[in-house]
């Protein structure tokens, strides 16, 4: 025990001693040399179970979700694919690591947030990085040449998370692209339009996209200057003008990559132009851009995507902005971004800064690089940067007292009193058979409140009662949880053109869905979510319970009568 005491003090006495060095700001290598020895002193004194505690936490820039997050997850993705399937694209998937030659080499100097793997043969291995890459490598080895595909999925970055800010370590993108030889800036303008839908479908609030061209980029820095092996280095300063100001981008651009003050300068005065299609006619006028061919070509292709853009009805919606870059090496033409103008925030609050919620471009020659004859495949495509999105909706949810249902169950089937599992079970087996939502409580004698408080809670906007008198009169009791109204169906012939028709409800209309037999009765089920028309119902006879389009609720009938 003496000798455990003395090594705990010594491995006391070391880590202090490595924290006044990182405090004093030592030298690396004092400091690594300190590091060594704590962990050598600490490999000594070895495991103590007794005293050992383990932190139930996620790894770094990663997080669960609760099923109330969950369920809002799920409708944001929802308005997501639909989109995505209201413009013709099929899905594909890729495995979640990839050969780390793979990856290498694609993304310039975001190339360090790739998470290395190596499995027990060695072979190295990285997860992905985004959902691009790996897209246009499916391409070559697939040889395919024409493609529009979406594809959501999860990936990885090294990065230094802001969670608060939507920024993990893993997290989903959702990625629509466009593959294949057609004429210019269709594609490209198709891609904008789907961003516009998505954006406003969420109901995020007011967004721009912002527009470039990696072209107009390259014919900048070549005008401005700057040396042809520094055109992807300071593209990648230029991409932070989004973080950091003006001064600081020149600061990185001269102090740390040797670029000429005055170079630096003449690269300002461009970064801080951006407007509509006025400004590339503009810039079509300007005596050194037009001169360099890439420029051009650049600006020639944006005053026609504005066209296209204003044809489909967004243009308003797009600003070319030169200050525009994306860091991403692969990029050869088009390139965009989508930002919020005034993220939602409660009233008093900061408006919460997530930065981009989408973004995108062309990148002509990314196939090229996996073909062994480099044959490329022109692409387009855009990414909706979710986890942004969701910090936004969570946000808005937290600010208001909405309740979010994390079900779909429609119904509830409950017993009044006791001993009647066995007609709960055979009544809830008909609605699942029928493709009804339902549920029961796992008990055998359930308290009927207890029932009626599980409905409240979860959100259930029905129950079925089923009790000794209903079974004697062959009827289930529908209680609408909201309302309390209940109704207890009765057999009558002229059911189903009650259930056709359309009554003094507030023109609710009535339909019916064959449900299956129970006790030798024919049922319907009436679906949707509502119930408030049910006790609207004036102007038929008691027998009959034509229940509203919008309601639930059971109907009696016979086999012909379906028909």
């Amino acid at each position: 025990m003496a000798e455990r005491a003395a090594l705990e003090e010594a491995v006391r006495l070391q880590g202090e001693r490595v924290r006044t060095l990182k405090a004093q700001k030592a030298a690396a290598q004092q400091i690594e040399e300190q590091v060594a020895k704590l962990l050598e002193l600490k490999a000594k004194l070895g495991p103590d179970e007794g005293k050992q505690k383990f932190v139930l936490k996620t790894p770094k820039g990663t997080r669960d979700y609760s099923p109330r997050q969950m369920a809002v997850r799920e409708k944001v993705f929802e308005e997501i694919i639909s989109c995505f399937k209201r413009h013709g694209a099929e899905v594909i998937d890729t495995p979640v690591f990839e050969l780390k030659e793979t990856l290498t080499g694609k993304y310039g100097e975001d190339s360090k947030l790739i998470y290395d793997l190596k499995d027990q043969g060695g072979e190295l291995l990285a997860l992905r990085y985004d959902l691009t890459v790996p897209f246009a490598r499916y391409l070559a080895m697939n040889k395919l040449t024409n493609i529009k595909r979406y594809h959501i999925a999860k990936v990885y970055r090294r990065d230094n998370p802001a969670m608060t800010r939507g920024r993990y370590r893993e997290f989903y993108q959702c990625d629509f692209d466009i593959a294949g030889q057609f004429d210019p800036m269709i594609p490209d303008a198709e891609c904008l339009k789907i961003v516009c839908e998505i954006l406003s479908g969420l109901q995020l609030g007011d967004f721009l996209i912002k527009v470039n061209d990696r072209r107009i980029l390259d014919g900048m820095f070549a005008v401005c200057g700057v040396p042809g092996g520094k055109f992807r280095t300071i593209c990648s300063s230029v991409d932070k003008l989004d973080k950091m100001s003006w001064e600081d981008v020149k600061g990185e651009m001269v102090g740390e990559k040797g670029l000429a003050p005055e170079v630096a300068d003449r690269i300002g005065e461009y970064v801080r132009l951006h407007g509509g299609v006025s400004l590339v006619e503009r810039l079509l006028q300007d005596p050194q851009l037009a001169q360099n061919k890439q420029a051009r070509a650049g600006l020639e292709d944006l005053n026609l995507l504005f066209d296209y853009l204003a044809l489909l009805g967004v243009a308003d919606r797009v600003s070319f902005d030169l200050s525009l870059a994306r860091g991403l090496d692969y990029y050869t033409g088009v390139i965009y971004e989508a930002v919020l103008v005034q993220p939602p925030a409660a009233q008093g609050e900061e408006p919460l800064g997530v930065g981009s919620v989408a973004a995108g471009g062309r990148y002509d020659g990314l196939v090229g690089m996996f073909d062994p004859k480099g044959r490329k495949v022109p692409c387009v495509g855009l990414s909706i940067g979710v986890e942004r999105i969701f910090t936004i909706v969570e946000q808005r949810m937290e600010a208001s007292d909405e309740k979010i249902r994390t079900t779909e169950t429609q119904v509830l089937v409950a017993a009044a009193q006791k001993k009647l599992l066995k007609e709960r079970l055979k009544l809830i087996s008909e609605l699942w058979d029928a493709g009804i939502k339902a549920e029961l409580l796992y008990k055998t004698n359930p308290k009927l409140l207890n029932q009626l408080q599980y409905c409240e809670e979860t959100g259930i906007p029905l129950v079925a009662i089923v009790g000794e008198q209903e079974l004697k009169d062959g009827v289930v009791k529908l209680r609408t949880v909201a309302s309390r109204e209940e109704v207890r169906p009765t057999l009558h012939p002229t059911l189903p053109h009650c259930c056709q028709r359309k009554g003094s409800t507030g023109g609710a209309e009535f339909q019916e869905l064959p449900l299956g037999c129970l006790q030798g009765q024919r049922w319907w089920w009436w679906s949707q979510c509502s119930c408030s028309a049910l006790g609207q119902v004036q102007d038929v006879g008691p027998d009959t319970v034509p229940v509203p389009h919008g309601a639930h609720g059971w109907k009696e009938g016979t086999e012909a009568q379906r028909g």
